[in-house]
């Protein structure tokens, strides 16, 4: 812990940039520095310590560049190159080696005592200097706002409490006398090595969603965070093991496509849990499938709001759509990214000039400055695929309402920085399909894409002939209005008048239709578990949701203990008297007497 104060204390002082961070190498004990090499390298962490990258890699390292000055911060290295001048496995068989190695004593370790290695876990996490430093390098490497990257934190450890409770959810079942002395139970129990890859957009939630579960289940694991946000999970990986987890239990390691693949077609791992686009998320859940292991995944979206123009909350509703969808840079899976106005056409201006109004009101900058609202995209090629995108769909007959392109920050000037845009497709036709790519694509920008319907029906048709099924939201006064779309929209997640439904780890992560592959989620309690939905309505009451179809009655308990674990059963036969008769050649029948 006093190293960690000093740390911070240092960071503080400090502006944060490339600059400042080659000058303070203490501050970073998972960048490995050379004498005559201006920027460090990322180290893995294995078996319980930093491992610097092996000699042979140097030609294979990735840059991790701060997106709001696009200086280099420091190389990631492929941790499935092996080091061809020696003998020494690759970085990543090194990892899986020491998890199963781990795994036998792990896995035999109580789960009340498991729970309390994360139950301390929880409470280091609750400092609010701890949740600062991961939230500094969040930004640095990401961009998000200081604000942003302390709720990502946050959001991740409520998956951390969630998993401190396992030993509930991890209890089998029994039944006895099923014959004259013969019992059987069911136990549940770990799989053995698990891996995760994780995305840019939430360098700590998603790890959090990932790893914790695993460990308290009796899993090892392996985390492979994005290759544009190693830091975050270097510091998680590196706490855990200060506060007592086993080494080689919970290893990090860093690269990109080939330690992806690396980590799909090992023969050591049992599951693969993923977050990320849907081309990446699709070749996972395939590579890994076909390679016997269990896959979870959660993939793209394009998030539908409905607002009915004559009972929404005229004020609140305009706030919250811009927050919803230019918030983060509008790089999140749940950001609201088409709004659809159900009323007159004529109407449906004045609406959408107030969400210009009040999108202008948000400060575009770097995330460590004051005030900022809107930080960078992750980099450049992101950036000019937005600017893209908007120009093609401007050339396609939309009307770009409000333009975010050329956006400079003062001091910033090479940023990968893109205003919040409105794009306007008026009038549509529910029957006939949208092709313009402001609407197709997921453009993963603070880039909003507003139409106008006539009716509910209407909005509701256009929200399930998407083909995500993330979530979506309406706005309304109208208890009856919010009821039809509940029960008619397909989406997974849903809001009424909250634009962001993310459900709390009590529930689960219900995305569904092309925003998933794989049938199990990554946290939360399962009652039903095909085509679940999430109702997450501004009100005192719970709605709940039953499945269209396809029922599967399930019991209850945390889908991500289900993920991560399987089913044992033990049959036994306790015959006291010698000579007793324990089965024969043919098929055993049981109950018959």
């Amino acid at each position: 812990m006093m190293m960690l104060l000093a740390r911070l204390r240092s960071i503080r002082s400090n502006k944060i940039t490339a600059a400042a961070l080659s000058a303070q190498p203490n501050n970073a004990p998972w960048l490995q520095y050379y004498p005559n090499h201006k920027h460090p390298d990322v180290m893995n962490f294995i078996n319980g310590s930093f491992q610097p990258p092996a000699i042979g890699t140097c030609t294979d390292r990735i840059e991790c560049r701060d997106p709001s000055t696009n200086e280099v911060l420091s190389y990631v290295p492929e941790s499935s190159i092996k080091d061809d001048t020696t003998t020494t496995p690759s970085a990543l068989e090194q990892a899986v080696a020491a998890a199963k190695d781990a795994y036998p004593s792990w896995s035999s370790t109580p789960v009340q005592t498991r729970q309390r290695i994360l139950l301390e876990y929880a409470h280091f996490l609750h400092k609010k200097e701890v949740r600062e430093e991961i939230a500094y390098w969040i930004t640095l490497e990401n961009g998000k706002t200081m604000a942003d990257a302390m709720g990502d934190v946050w959001r991740g450890l409520e998956v951390v409490e969630a998993a401190t409770r396992v030993g509930n959810d991890m209890m089998g079942d029994s039944l006895q006398n099923l014959s004259s002395g013969l019992d059987t139970i069911s136990y549940r129990v770990p799989l053995g090595v698990c891996a995760g890859i994780a995305p840019f957009n939430f360098p700590a939630m998603i790890p959090l969603w990932m790893a914790p579960l695993a460990l308290a289940t009796g899993n090892t694991y392996v985390l492979k965070p994005s290759e544009k946000t190693p830091s975050a999970s270097m510091l998680l990986a590196s706490y855990l093991n200060d506060l007592g987890l086993p080494p080689g239990v919970l290893n990090v390691i860093n690269g990109s496509h080939d330690t992806v693949d690396g980590l799909l077609t090992h023969p050591d791992i049992k599951a693969i849990s993923f977050v990320g686009s849907n081309k990446a998320g699709e070749y996972i859940h395939d590579v890994g499938s076909k390679n016997g292991k269990r896959v979870q995944a959660n993939l793209g979206a394009k998030n539908h709001a409905t607002i009915i123009m004559n009972d929404a909350d005229r004020a609140s509703t305009i706030k919250a759509i811009a927050g919803a969808a230019f918030g983060a840079a509008g790089q999140r899976c749940m950001a609201l990214s088409v709004v659809i106005l159900v009323g007159e056409l004529s109407e449906s201006e004045g609406w959408v000039n107030e969400v210009v109004e009040e999108a202008k009101k948000l400060k575009v900058g770097n995330g460590f400055q004051e005030g900022v609202d809107v930080g960078p995209l992750i980099s450049k090629e992101a950036a000019d695929r937005a600017e893209s995108i908007i120009q093609s769909s401007i050339d396609e007959g939309a009307t770009c309402r409000l333009d975010g392109r050329g956006a400079v920050v003062d001091g910033f000037e090479d940023g990968n920085f893109l205003g919040p845009t409105v794009i306007d497709l008026n009038c549509v036709n529910p029957n006939e399909p949208i092709t313009n790519p402001a609407y197709t694509e997921e453009i993963f920008a603070p880039v909003l894409t507003v139409l106008t319907v006539p009716t509910l029906d209407d909005a509701i048709k256009i929200t399930n002939s998407n083909p995500y099924g993330n979530g979506c939201a309406i706005f309304t006064s109208s208890g009856a209005a919010a009821r039809k779309y509940q029960f008619e929209i397909e989406a997974g997640q849903v809001g009424i008048n909250v634009p962001i439904p993310v459900p709390l780890p009590f529930f689960s992560f219900t995305g569904n239709k092309a925003s998933i592959r794989g049938d199990v989620n990554f946290y939360g309690k399962v009652s039903l578990q095909l085509d679940f939905a999430s109702i997450t309505p501004l009100s005192p009451y719970t709605f709940i949701s039953f499945p269209h179809s396809n029922i599967l009655f399930c019991r209850g308990g945390q889908s991500g203990v289900n993920f991560f674990t399987q089913l044992k059963t033990v049959t036994s036969n306790w015959q006291y008297q010698e000579g007793a008769d324990l089965g024969g050649v043919t098929m055993p029948v049981v109950g018959t007497k």
